[in-house]
């Protein structure tokens, strides 16, 4: 199971790092990422991490201003968020494949087969 926390209000230019945690398994292997779902939108990727080769992909929206990582235990991922603007308010999920991905499917939805409940980021103008 995936356990997603951090989300919060914060202000256009803030920054919140968001945490997702692995109940009975580590991330060191296979991939990692984050996904957003907006009122009324889509589910939209944001980010994401192979864990063997450590490369990391990004929306076009959030290059430069996310990243993603792990903690040395590999229990732990993160999503750090900085220059936060009002169009990034949304629910943010966290989700996982235990099988690596090829790098054209890393910003796919379906590519990931556990997934967290989501924590809810509101950034105010």
């Amino acid at each position: 199971q995936l356990q997603a926390s951090g989300g919060g209000l914060v202000q256009a230019g803030g920054s919140l790092r968001l945490s997702c945690v692995a109940s009975g398994r580590t991330f060191d292997s296979g991939a990692m990422g984050w996904f957003r779902q907006a009122p009324g939108k889509e589910r939209e990727f944001v980010g994401s991490l192979d864990a063997w080769t450590r490369s990391t992909y990004y929306a076009d929206s959030v290059k430069g201003r996310f990243a993603i990582s792990r903690d040395n235990a590999k229990t732990t991922m993160y999503l750090q968020m900085n220059r936060l603007k009002p169009e990034d308010t949304a629910v943010y999920y966290c989700a996982t494949r235990g099988r690596r991905i090829v790098a054209s499917a890393m910003n796919l939805a379906w590519s990931f087969d556990h997934w967290g409940q989501g924590t809810l980021v509101t950034v105010s103008s």
